[in-house]
């Protein structure tokens, strides 16, 4: 096939996708002029494509947040980055015809000819808005259900008091499940979507970089496309993990292994996983046969220099030492990032808990409750030691863990 044919083919899958996208595609140059729209958001919005080129962005956008609107757009574009809209905020848009809706706005941007582009993929999410209010309304109908059997039960505890606690338990178990499935449909939503943004403006732009020395370019596109699926895959294992340990179902394998070659092994993967330039030290001391559950422990080591690069610049340095005596082994991950304030610190192991100073640093709130577990099953503790902007260090420490027949042998 010559050039020529193949630059066809390529534009002709790139309208394919921007046609078919089942979400609203809108493109915008520097001075937020509507260069492009999809056929799915004229749809949304009511309007043709001759109705909407050149003009602004804003007429998509209610009055009352224009002025808003102006200066965050004009921030975007000197500081331009992929990532979610308005982030704990509720968006709206306006159609033609004057209606409101609740939306969700993923942005991303691409350069061409020295010109600077943003990409803008906008879902409705209405139907969605309806469900959670329902599943408030469920939640607070079941609430008050649990509220009134609790009283109810109570008198007949009078009779019944050997089973008091245990119906008790039952009923709170219900309870946090509830809220467990809600936060977990909410959370799910808003995380799978900028990853799979990010495949998509990605997947578009690799199909305009069509000549031999846009090949880099490609690359690095492949490279975000790659990223945002191992992003995908960790979320769904950090909410597997969570829900096999709510069941009970993680099942500790104590066995003998070398630490510092189990540490080290994942530290020259993870060295691949950090920020650009990015440092990552390792030390150990004392001996290295150590007795724990290697899969469970490299679980922890991984999630932490994970946890420390997310919240370290570039260019920063992570430390993990490892020490093992007379049976006590203890596990450090430092970092020089942005720290954790200590009235945050108070609630880093609870399910679903951000930091206040977290941002818009992707994540779902269950990595630290997943190590804290991880690390009780194998009689270990952790503690936090954090100052703002001064970084922060985790210690894992596990007393006593010789095995007790060859410690007889």
């Amino acid at each position: 096939m010559n050039s020529t044919a193949r630059q066809n083919s390529d534009n002709y899958r790139y309208e394919a996708l921007f046609n078919q996208a089942s979400m609203g595609i809108i493109v915008v140059n520097s001075a937020a002029a509507i260069q492009s729209a999809n056929p799915f958001a004229l749809r949304l919005f009511g309007y043709t494509l001759e109705e909407v080129l050149g003009r602004s962005i804003e007429m998509l956008i209610p009055g009352r947040y224009h002025h808003r609107h102006v200066r965050h757009r004009e921030a975007y574009i000197h500081h331009p980055k992929n990532r979610p809209m308005g982030v704990g905020m509720d968006l709206f848009a306006v159609k033609k015809d004057g209606s409101e809706f609740p939306v969700e706005v993923s942005l991303s941007n691409y350069q061409d000819q020295e010109e600077q582009y943003v990409i803008a993929f906008i879902s409705d999410i209405s139907v969605r808005k309806k469900a959670e209010a329902a599943v408030e309304e469920l939640n607070n109908k079941l609430e008050s259900t649990v509220e009134q059997r609790t009283r109810e039960l109570t008198i007949a505890m009078q009779e019944l008091e050997h089973s008091k606690d245990e119906l008790a338990k039952s009923l709170e178990k219900e309870k946090e499940l509830g809220e467990l499935k809600s936060r977990f449909v909410s959370i799910a939503s808003h995380e799978f979507r900028t990853p799979l943004s990010t495949v998509l403006s990605s997947t578009y732009l690799i199909e305009k970089y069509t000549a031999a020395e846009d090949q880099p370019r490609r690359e690095k596109h492949l490279q975000r496309i790659v990223s945002s699926v191992q992003l995908l895959t960790d979320i769904l294992n950090d909410f597997l993990s969570v829900g096999k340990i709510e069941e009970g179902k993680i099942q500790v394998r104590f066995s003998h292994f070398d630490l510092q070659e189990l540490i080290a092994g994942v530290a020259r993967e993870m060295e691949n996983n950090l920020k650009k330039e990015q440092q990552l030290i390792y030390r150990h001391t004392g001996e290295t046969e150590v007795y724990l559950d290697a899969s469970l422990l490299k679980h922890i080591v991984m999630n932490l220099i994970s946890n420390a690069s997310k919240f370290s610049p570039e260019g920063g340095r992570i430390e993990v030492t490892t020490s093992c005596h007379e049976g006590n082994v203890t596990l450090s991950v430092k970092d020089h990032g942005i720290g954790i304030s200590r009235e945050d610190q108070k609630h880093l192991m609870e399910r679903f808990f951000r930091a206040a100073n977290a941002g818009n640093i992707q994540g779902t709130g269950l990595g630290l409750h997943i190590i804290s577990k991880y690390t009780e099953l194998m009689n270990g503790s952790i503690q936090c030691i954090s100052e703002l902007e001064q970084g922060t260090e985790f210690i894992i420490t596990f007393n006593h863990i010789i095995n007790k027949e060859r410690q007889a042998v």
